[in-house]
């Protein structure tokens, strides 16, 4: 299953409604993994697909194979094949146009940690809201 806010995104820019840059660039790392993803490889370089299942355990072997065609596909990363005796090794790397996201992604990653301290300082419990 795709992601759904990518879907109809796209679907927007195919029919020419498509008018809010904010969720374009919303649309490139929404959904589960695709923000680990880009945040590691950005991070630390390079991770073959093994280790993206190592470092993402709680993802399955199919979704991770999801998000990096869909990664691929919206031209944030890239898939390069490394001949390693019987087998292909393949990893997987952030593209320029990947890169140009790390800011966006740093800067939530700032967000998000200095929210969870503000939290903990105030002994809130990490209900953050109502949901309804």
């Amino acid at each position: 299953m795709t992601d759904q806010v990518r879907e109809e995104t796209l679907q927007k820019l195919v029919n020419g409604e498509f008018n809010c840059p904010k969720e374009l660039t919303l649309s490139m790392f929404s959904g589960k993994w695709k923000v680990n993803i880009i945040y590691h490889l950005g991070q630390e370089g390079a991770y073959y697909y093994n280790e993206l299942l190592t470092l993402l355990p709680q993802a399955s072997h199919k979704m991770i194979s999801e998000k990096l065609k869909e990664l691929m596909a919206d031209d944030l990363i890239e898939r390069t094949e490394e001949d390693g005796g019987p087998r292909v090794k393949v990893s997987y790397s952030l593209t320029p146009l990947g890169k140009s996201l790390l800011p966006i992604i740093n800067a939530m990653y700032d967000w998000g940690t200095a929210r969870l301290k503000e939290l903990q300082m105030n002994d809130v419990p990490f209900s953050l809201g109502k949901v309804k």
